[in-house]
């Protein structure tokens, strides 16, 4: 790492080290030698501790550690402790051989001089979907492939659609949504329910809704981005979606949409297996653009990724098992044990054909796109927080939407 680098890794490290207590850094199995390119023992850190030793996921690495000739050593963090973690441990010069990170903390690692590029470890990355791929990008360089994506769309209850007199195909733009919502609300029922929390969540619920309208995150304050808002606003006014939005995280959004009663919800992937169980036949269609067409909604989902390692002898056999996690089979596997859809379109259209249900889903993450794309990088943490902060403001009647957004626009510069 040169001295640039290092620079840049000691101020990231800094906040890292207030919000762990003076941590120290953890490397897996609680080992502390130096690793040389003959260890015959290779770490990874992972964000998914529901999966323990015996979990399909840990057998998986472990035959990737198989077919490379070495022995795996996995540690499972929390996903807000992970970040923490690798900044401390690549300041001590311990890194872990394969880091498994949030989209978002791509770029914060990368900025940090933590992690290697795919033109230095030699991953290729040319079946990844582009739009999937540019979470992992900053400065023109890309940092690791993606192991798979989540993203939002529209839930919505084809028994409430039906007496309405809704048929969901007219549901194209903002203005066919707004009327579907209308004609709900006189048939007695809830139109739509979303979480618009003043955390990540809310910003990542606004985006799909921001980005359809034609916004930029450069642009808080744009005729779109508040045409965006105004229609969040316009909802809550009409009693189309319940003001209980400003305080909903998406999970008590979910469980608004679960009792039966509203005829939308915006919620991911995630909610499929809860989706079979709510007791009513339910669909899925893509967050529509404002002028029509489907909206790009945030990718979630993780990146793997190769840290920088005081022995570059190291990369030859960590390749080796990024690529292993990332071949075809192995990511559909994946994939449906995540409840993600797949980076790459071979293997989406593996998923389409064992579930044929994941087809809205496959089209909502090929026009999805990643929070710090547009190389926004470690900008965008403070972008996001201005917005749902915009989004609260606007919600609750405090300030007007272009008030709230020129206000966000203000903080951001």
């Amino acid at each position: 790492m040169n001295r640039s680098a290092r620079r840049r890794l000691t101020a990231a490290v800094v906040t890292a080290v207030a919000v762990t207590a003076g941590a120290t850094a953890c490397s897996s199995g609680g080992s502390s030698s130096a690793k040389g390119a003959d260890s015959k023992t290779y770490t990874i850190w992972d964000p998914y501790p529901q999966f323990d030793k015996t979990s399909d996921w840990a057998k998986l690495l472990d035959g990737c550690g198989t077919e490379a000739g070495v022995k795996i050593e996995r540690t499972a963090f929390d996903t807000s402790d992970l970040t923490n973690k690798a900044l401390l441990a690549a300041q001590q010069g311990n890194s872990a051989d394969v880091l498994i990170v949030d989209n978002p903390v791509v770029s914060t690692l990368a900025e940090a001089g933590v992690l290697t590029t795919t033109d230095d470890n030699k991953l290729d990355t040319s079946k990844v979907n582009p739009n999937l791929l540019a979470a992992g990008q900053s400065g023109g360089k890309t940092y690791g492939t993606p192991i798979g994506a989540n993203t939002l769309a529209l839930y919505y209850n084809k028994a409430v659609l039906k007496k309405a007199g809704v048929d969901v195909a007219s549901v194209k733009d903002w203005k066919s949504l707004t009327a579907a919502l209308a004609k709900v609300k006189e048939a007695g029922k809830k139109g739509i329910t979303f979480s618009a929390i003043g955390t990540e969540e809310g910003s990542f619920q606004f985006l799909p809704w921001f980005w359809g309208s034609g916004a930029k995150l450069t642009a808080l304050d744009s005729d779109q981005a508040v045409s965006a808002l105004s229609l969040w606003k316009n909802w809550l006014g009409k009693g189309y979606a319940p003001n209980s939005v400003i305080n909903n995280t998406q999970t008590t959004s979910w469980q608004e949409f679960a009792s039966g009663d509203y005829a939308f919800a915006e919620n991911g992937t995630w909610q499929l297996a809860n989706a079979e169980k709510a007791g009513f036949q339910y669909g899925v269609i893509p967050v529509p653009a404002a002028s029509g067409g489907d909206a790009a909604a945030p990718t979630g989902g993780e990146f793997v990724t190769v840290p920088v390692q005081k022995d570059s002898g190291r990369y030859a056999t960590t390749q080796k098992l990024v690529s292993c996690l990332t071949n075809s089979q192995n990511l559909l596997e994946t994939d449906t044990t995540l409840s993600y859809v797949a980076p790459t379109t071979e293997v989406q259209q593996k998923q389409v054909a064992a579930n044929p249900k994941l087809k809205p889903w496959v089209a909502a993450v090929q026009a999805a796109k990643g929070r710090t794309s547009d190389d926004l990088g470690t900008k965008y943490p403070k972008i996001s927080e201005q917005m749902w902060k915009a989004v609260q403001s606007a919600l609750s009647g405090s300030a007007s939407p272009k008030d709230a957004l020129g206000s966000a626009q203000s903080a951001v510069k």
